[in-house]
């Protein structure tokens, strides 16, 4: 577990619902600089929506969530929180990467085109900087031939393991992975999760929202089980995925055994 002075993403009390649907319910939750959490659940148990508020994408009623001891989203003064900028909301963000379900790639750029988009559009970095990084990016998720190939040119597994280069060309603190595989062909899941077992014995900071049971045994520091919008259970993977102790996690992953 980690210890307060390594602490990189820290959330207290965070709530959140969409009209009369309470979504998350009071997620208490640590990340230590270079850990890799996955988190566990049933379909509406709140984990998207937790993964979503930690990089602002969805405001939180209530509580709050920091980064690298900055609170997302939030400017606390005289005892008030007071909503960010949308200029300081994206900085934030700029410096957080996330991997969604569906691939996101612009359709009429080029794989390099997709990963050095950001870098020289929101980081104003030098083109021909953001060029080399791309390239050693791609090719380090498997891609150094397909640098001039178009999305609709790639497969979903290939499509995907471009959008993880693409947030990875900002060297972000934190990686933030919404269902990476869920939309993949299964035959596809496999190159996609080793990509990102490669990045997690790199130390990049991970969360990873899936149902890929073998990736959270293989590649997680701790496995959290959310349902019905809490923390129900959390631990390491050789506790939490073999001797879960809350009837809720059990049954849940009777599922998949």
């Amino acid at each position: 577990m980690s210890t307060s002075d390594n602490i990189l993403v820290r959330a207290r009390n965070v709530h959140k619902a969409f009209g009369d649907i309470e979504v998350l319910k009071g997620i208490d939750l640590d990340v230590a600089a270079g850990e890799v959490v996955v988190i566990l659940g049933p379909s509406g148990s709140g984990k998207s929506t937790f993964l979503r508020c930690i990089n602002h994408l969805e405001s939180v009623d209530q509580g709050f969530i920091e980064v690298a001891g900055e609170q997302i989203g939030y400017h606390l003064r005289k005892g008030r929180l007071n909503r960010m900028t949308n200029r300081e909301i994206a900085t934030q963000r700029s410096r957080i990467g996330m991997v969604f379900q569906q691939f996101n790639l612009y359709p009429h750029m080029t794989a390099l085109q997709n990963v050095i988009e950001a870098p020289i559009g929101v980081h104003r970095q030098n083109r021909g900087e953001a060029v080399r990084y791309a390239r050693e990016l791609l090719a380090r998720v498997g891609l150094a031939e397909k640098v001039d190939a178009y999305p609709r040119q790639l497969s979903g597994g290939q499509q995907q393991r471009v959008a993880i280069a693409r947030a990875l060309a900002i060297r972000p603190r934190l990686m933030l992975f919404d269902e990476p595989t869920s939309a993949l062909d299964p035959e596809l899941v496999g190159e996609v999760l080793a990509t990102m077992r490669d990045l997690a014995n790199e130390g990049l900071t991970m969360i990873v929202v899936t149902h890929e049971i073998g990736f959270a045994k293989e590649a997680a520091d701790r496995v959290v089980f959310m349902d019905g919008g809490v923390v129900v259970e959390q631990g390491p993977p050789s506790e939490v995925l073999t001797d879960p102790k809350h009837p809720r996690t059990r049954s849940f992953l009777s599922r998949f055994i």
